[in-house]
């Protein structure tokens, strides 16, 4: 059995800490506030991210990230994406030749527009970057952490790398996929928060099925033309961390974006949502970063466009899908370029 750090105890974070105690592993959580991981320790609850769920009991919980970390054979890195790279800053001086990195953070970077396994290989500079996964697919932590049946996928460049992480997650209720196509895993499951907001504001707004099927589809189509021009391979989007996770984000309950999206949909304002919530919707900074992204391998994303627009510039919901609905015809990017028209 392997010795894991779960370094982050969100929602996600305390669930795989959970999975992972469950089938036998030894765990150590790192919480940012000492206060939040004495009472976590004590109580065996995270209340604020994952209410009404006992944590394991052999799982260790602490605010002493030197302490978490030491011998553990794996790093979990479960923090909001935006804090990837200030705790693996913190992280550098401890890594290992045999240690194994796996991100399970969705989101892209605002700045530098790097992905979080990206941001890992650069900042934790001697651990070898075959050594570094990432853990994705259609998983709620509220459904994970209550051994509901799952899959995910994990990619790394590294095939040995993505079989150590697939034995370390692998129970009878979590199925792990293997998968080489880092880049389009992550650009799959970072970009698919961002038609999680679409997808709440169409919810929000009062559209039906018709509108969320053509959400889908076409922002599926968005998430594709995007990862292949940054090299990924288009298989990828048709599977777990592709449309498996489009799916499962733009309409279950426990989506943090869909649920800002829908908030935004019934006329309230981004800070009032977000004013309001302990967890972090990814989807609202990974929407800067998609649309530089896009800009930058000039690449065509109108739902994006329309999402930030409402996000930034105070574009109305129903003014901007007038405009996605008035656009020029386009044909189906399926389709053999010698058609006319420009794809969608």
């Amino acid at each position: 059995m392997g010795r894991v750090a779960v370094i982050g105890a969100g929602s996600w974070g305390t669930a795989l800490a959970i999975s992972l105690a469950t089938t036998g592993h030894s765990v150590r959580m790192w919480a940012r506030r000492d206060v939040s991981a004495q009472y976590m320790q004590a109580a065996r609850r995270n209340p604020t991210y994952l209410p009404g769920i006992h944590i394991t009991d052999t799982i260790d919980i602490s605010a002493d990230l030197e302490w978490v970390v030491d011998t553990a054979d794996f790093w979990v890195i479960a923090t909001p994406s935006h804090a990837v790279r200030s705790v693996a800053e913190r992280l550098s001086t401890f890594t290992r030749d045999d240690l194994v990195v796996v991100s399970v953070a969705k989101g892209i970077e605002n700045d530098t527009l790097l992905t979080t396994s990206q941001v890992l290989s650069r900042t934790l500079v001697n651990l070898p970057k075959s050594n570094i996964a990432v853990l994705y697919g259609p998983s709620h932590a509220e459904e994970v952490a209550t051994n509901v049946p799952t899959a995910v996928v994990v990619a790394s460049h590294n095939l040995e790398t993505a079989r150590k992480v697939q034995g370390l997650f692998m129970s009878e209720r979590l199925r792990v996929y293997i998968n080489r196509d880092l880049i389009g895993v992550e650009i799959s499951g970072s970009v698919k928060n961002v038609m999680a907001l679409a997808a709440g504001m169409a919810d929000g707004i009062g559209y039906g099925d018709n509108a969320k099927a053509a959400l889908l589809t076409r922002g599926m189509a968005e998430i594709r033309r995007l990862g292949m021009a940054m090299g990924a391979d288009p298989t990828t989007f048709s599977g777990l961390a592709g449309i498996g996770d489009l799916v499962v984000t733009c309409n279950s309950r426990h989506s943090r974006n869909r649920y800002v999206g829908e908030q935004i949909g019934k006329g309230r304002t981004l800070h009032q949502v977000q004013s309001e919530m302990d967890m972090v919707a990814e989807g609202v900074l990974t929407t800067r970063s998609t649309r530089a992204l896009a800009r930058k391998y000039n690449v065509e994303m109108p739902i994006t466009e329309a999402v930030y627009g409402i996000l930034f510039e105070n574009k109305k919901p129903r003014e901007a899908v007038y405009e996605l609905m008035t656009r020029s015809p386009k044909h189906e990017d399926q389709f053999p370029d010698s058609l006319d028209g420009e794809p969608d």
